[in-house]
């Protein structure tokens, strides 16, 4: 039997999939393996943990009860993409620098926190106060990252294999290249 720490990864894993999806339909997705009624329970106590914890939010229609991610848990599902061994990156390195500039303000310090948390375990290391450079191809998933969270001006992200000669020996005696 898993955990509700199982089920809560996995509810938000669906949930990422589509803008809002029943309660029925996210209960099916989980439960393929076990019906039994723990299990129902365990899912019913994932949902309700995850709506407290502010990951989820919960609406109601006429029909049916839906589910759907907040900010928080936009968040959050990033960061499971970063655990898990099904969607590591090539670490093999293709030539080219992945640069992550960050400007955040001050009323937006717990936000600039958990992309720095990201960021680090991306494998990305802080140049400057708010730049970040790896050698791993993450863009993808910064960008995601971006466009979830509307960090329109405040996150640019940069994909180069251009950088000076003393910049390029710093790197690759950080990254060990």
């Amino acid at each position: 039997m898993s955990s509700r720490k199982d089920y809560s990864s996995k509810i938000l894993k669906i949930l990422d999939q589509k803008t809002a999806i029943s309660l029925p339909e996210i209960a099916n997705k989980v439960s393929m393996d076990d019906s039994s009624k723990r299990t129902a329970y365990a899912i019913t106590r994932s949902l309700k943990g995850l709506t407290e914890g502010g990951l989820i939010e919960q609406i109601s229609s006429p029909n049916s009860e839906y589910a759907r991610l907040t900010k928080e848990g936009k968040k959050k599902v990033h960061s499971l993409k970063l655990y898990s061994d099904t969607t590591l990156v090539n670490t093999t390195w293709d030539g080219f620098w992945r640069i992550i500039l960050l400007d955040l303000p001050e009323n937006r310090k717990s936000e600039r926190e958990s992309l720095r948390y990201l960021l680090k375990k991306a494998g990305f290391v802080c140049l400057k106060n708010s730049a970040w450079i790896s050698p791993f191809p993450f863009e993808h998933l910064f960008t995601n990252i971006k466009k979830d969270l509307g960090l329109t001006t405040e996150m640019m992200i940069i994909v180069t294999e251009l950088v000076d000669e003393e910049t390029k020996k710093f790197l690759f005696e950080s990254f060990g290249k």
